[in-house]
């Protein structure tokens, strides 16, 4: 028996279904299909210089700190969900955070680089790994609202953000894989979005401990972005519109 059409079902229905493992599978199926590591195998290798390269390898080092931080965030997420549809959703976005890692890793050995996990350690901003400390300390304390709000709103924000603005500019074999990525951060920030909104329209005295979590964070992301298109070579002024775009996304989800 066909399922109903999706936009038929109920609110409760609809939520259901757009968390499950069944609907995961053929949202990235949709553009993953016929893909190796992330990008079309048919996609030639453009030549870069040695400069270009370097800054790549930095950025691309850094994405996998973040993507380490979302997959264990997200991991981490799954004891403390309040029920089976978010536990479940969140186990599908744990398979895209370790996708994710996944193909920077190899964007990295097609780069060059031979020993990935040192030279990750190696290049690592200090930014990054103090959001990952404290998004796991969060998770560690039991702290579901503030936890999500670190993961799904502040730390998918932020990749979603530099991820666009990279793909711009990209070589195309990179700029296909983040074009991937990208599909699977907007629908990580939109439940985080639907999730937290719930939550906060049941207990609205929890807005205040989101507000004051975010200005932590918030330092240590325009930071990020700011040695980030440094390593990029982009223009200050990019940094700057960087930081503005995010700081707009986190304030249009509702968390000024």
């Amino acid at each position: 028996m066909p399922e109903p059409e999706i936009h038929s079902l109920s609110p409760e229905q609809f939520l259901e279904r757009v968390r499950s493992f069944e609907f995961w599978f053929g949202a990235v199926q949709g553009y993953l299909e016929g893909r190796e590591y992330g990008r079309d195998p048919e996609l030639p290798e453009e030549r870069i210089s040695d400069p270009q390269r370097e800054g790549l390898v930095n950025v691309l080092c850094n994405y996998c700190v973040g993507e380490t931080a979302a997959l264990e965030g997200a991991g981490g997420l799954i004891q403390l969900a309040p029920n089976r549809p978010t536990k479940v959703f969140l186990a599908t976005q744990t398979a895209d955070e370790a996708r994710h890692l996944e193909v920077f890793s190899h964007r990295l050995q097609e780069l060059g680089v031979n020993n990935v996990e040192a030279e990750v350690k190696r290049r690592s901003l200090p930014e990054l790994l103090q959001f990952k400390a404290r998004l796991l300390e969060l998770i560690d304390r039991g702290e579901w609202a503030p936890a999500l709000f670190a993961q799904n709103v502040i730390l998918e924000a932020m990749e979603f953000a530099v991820f666009q603005r990279h793909a711009h500019n990209a070589d195309l074999a990179t700029g296909d894989i983040l074009q991937g990525v990208i599909k699977d951060e907007r629908r990580h920030i939109g439940f985080g979005e639907n999730v937290l909104g719930q939550q906060l329209a049941r207990d609205p005295s929890l807005r205040p401990r989101l507000r004051e979590l975010r200005k932590e964070l918030d330092s240590l992301v325009l930071a990020s972005f700011e040695h980030t298109m440094k390593i990029l070579g982009a223009p200050a002024s990019d940094s700057q519109e960087l930081g503005q775009n995010y700081l707009r996304a986190v304030e249009r989800l509702g968390f000024a």
